[in-house]
């Protein structure tokens, strides 16, 4: 984007005009980019002024790119420089909601999508921008407080608009992009998934930097059994955006599915290192300790806990961090996950919310139960029952809170997680059968959602959880089982694999003893956990 554009946007985020020998400047400027602010290709044509529709074209990329509030700074822009512009309200209102990850907007925000959808309406004179105009209509025009409906009215539109206009490159990623919408409270989900990649790779081909069809494909095959369907895609990704930071980050869902930690850690510490720079409402963009979240996963897998530390504290160095559902979500899961993972239960056992003062975690139930299940699992394994009780009924009334949030999928989480502490609460009990029916309900419970692609993964996978059960409880055959299962799901996690390898070793299976401990050694050659390096080298 050229600096006069960058002043607009800027000038614009602060409610202030240009002088107009800027807004001059800005439309002499609006045709080219230059070679650092790379977003794809983006040929919209939109029925705005010839000045600005490279300029459409940009903001409407870096909606694909999912950087709505970037995105929305530069639709302002444009609509300052050109009221008579209907995408440019179209794109203000759109870029307020957030389809894939369910976010709540306030009262202001849906009066002021209104207000722009009635600026767009009266501007629309085009068949295909008053078709999408309608479909965002329908998101923000009714009277509810139930955010699936407005969603639904959403992804109405966006058929009717896709329909119409197929060919369309924009409408079809944003038409894909409303099935995988649909698919996150939907028992069709796979045959949502599978419709939204096929349009995908229709777009691709036709345009293979397209921002939409590279970057939707990669949210169509982060599910279940569909990791390996579009690498190359994937692959693309870095270099058709590479200084958006959500571009940068994209590729590792793909590559935590398919247990690929040193790719996982590259994406994400570049997609760190620019997203750093960027600032939303006075703190670091959400895309910063999102990238950093998927980091300290990867150091994990590969047993490198240090490295994973030293994450953690950069994120705490470089906030305040944006104060929305993934802020909060972030600067849970890290220091629970960090204890977890490493199975340091007195760790995990001390752990308590510090909200930042511009975070109130407690309006985020899935963030708030992160940290209840974490501590729960501490409290647990280090014999204070009493606390693990307690941090279970938190979670029972957060998963019941959480039913009527934007996205119903978070109670099925919560409710995932209460599931394993009270099977290992039962155990502590002395209820070892109970304590496997939970753990197993907990696998089952799990199945029944894709992961929210807010997460790299669970703090603890309930079939590694109830390998771990198994294993404590003297069935290393059962064991062996259930860790190939959390395997096959989420492949080449550290504690799986050390886990699968303990319980080969002692169910005397010698073979698949040194399978999965060369499979160990493989994910985690350098790794720092003592018990783990016994199994890699034979001496436990």
């Amino acid at each position: 984007m050229k600096p006069s554009l960058r002043l607009a946007v800027l000038f614009a985020s602060l409610g202030l005009a240009l002088p107009a020998t800027a807004q001059q400047q800005t439309m002499n400027d609006a045709h080219s980019a230059s070679a650092g602010d790379t977003i794809g290709t983006v040929d919209f044509q939109a029925d705005c002024a010839d000045a600005v529709r490279a300029d459409v074209d940009h903001a409407l990329g870096m909606m694909h790119h999912m950087m709505y509030t970037q995105a929305r700074g530069e639709f302002e822009a444009i609509a300052r420089a050109d009221p008579g512009c209907a995408m440019a309200h179209w794109g203000i209102a759109t870029t307020l909601f957030q389809p894939l990850w369910g976010t709540t907007p306030d009262a202001a925000d849906i009066a002021r999508g209104r207000e722009a959808i009635r600026k767009a309406r009266e501007a629309a004179q085009e068949p295909r921008e008053q078709r999408l105009i309608e479909a965002t209509a329908a998101f923000f025009e009714p009277e509810t407080d139930a955010v699936k409906e407005r969603l639904a009215g959403w992804a109405e539109g966006m058929e009717a608009a896709y329909e119409a206009f197929p060919r369309d490159l924009d409408v079809a990623s944003l038409y894909a992009l409303s099935r995988l919408t649909l698919a996150a409270s939907s028992d069709e989900r796979k045959a949502l998934h599978g419709e939204a990649e096929q349009v995908l790779r229709r777009a691709w081909e036709t345009e293979p930097t397209h921002p939409g069809a590279v970057h939707y494909t990669i949210h169509s095959t982060d599910a279940d059994g569909r990791a390996g369907n579009a690498t190359r895609i994937v692959a693309s990704y870095g270099a058709i955006a590479p200084d958006v930071p959500h571009a940068l980050h994209m590729p590792s869902h793909i590559y935590v599915r398919l247990g690929d930690w040193p790719l996982v850690i590259e994406w994400n510490r570049r997609s760190a290192d620019v997203a750093v720079n960027h600032i939303a409402d006075g703190a670091k963009s959400f895309h910063y300790i999102h990238a950093l979240d998927y980091l300290v996963y990867g150091y994990l897998q590969r047993g490198e806990d240090s490295a994973a530390q030293d994450v953690w504290e950069e994120a705490q160095a470089n906030g305040p961090h944006e104060a929305n559902f993934p802020g909060a979500f972030h600067l849970a899961s890290i220091p629970a996950r960090l204890a977890v993972e490493a199975r340091d239960w007195e760790a995990a056992a001390a752990l308590a919310p510090r909200d930042p003062e511009n975070i109130n975690r407690e309006q985020f139930s899935w963030p708030a139960g992160l940290t209840s299940f974490a501590r729960g699992l501490g409290a647990v394994h280090t014999g204070d029952l009493e606390t693990a009780r307690e941090a279970e009924q938190r979670l029972v009334t957060l998963a019941d809170n959480a039913r009527f949030a934007a996205d119903q999928r978070f109670s099925t989480y919560i409710e995932t997680d209460r599931r394993i502490l009270a099977g290992w609460i039962a155990k502590a009990e002395g209820e070892p059968e109970k304590a496997i029916t939970l753990m197993r309900s907990a696998g089952e419970l799990e199945a029944s959602v894709e992961k929210h692609p807010v997460t790299p993964g669970a703090l603890l996978p309930p079939y590694e959880a109830l390998g771990d059960l198994l294993l404590a409880l003297e069935r290393p055959g059962e064991a062996l089982v259930a860790y190939e299962k959390s395997n096959g799901t989420w492949p080449k996690r550290y504690n799986t694999l050390a886990g699968a390898a303990r319980a080969a070793d002692a169910a005397d299976d010698a073979d698949a003893a040194t399978l999965w401990s060369q499979r160990l050694r493989e994910t985690a050659p350098g790794t720092e956990r003592g018990s783990s390096h016994a199994i890699m080298t034979g001496t436990e």
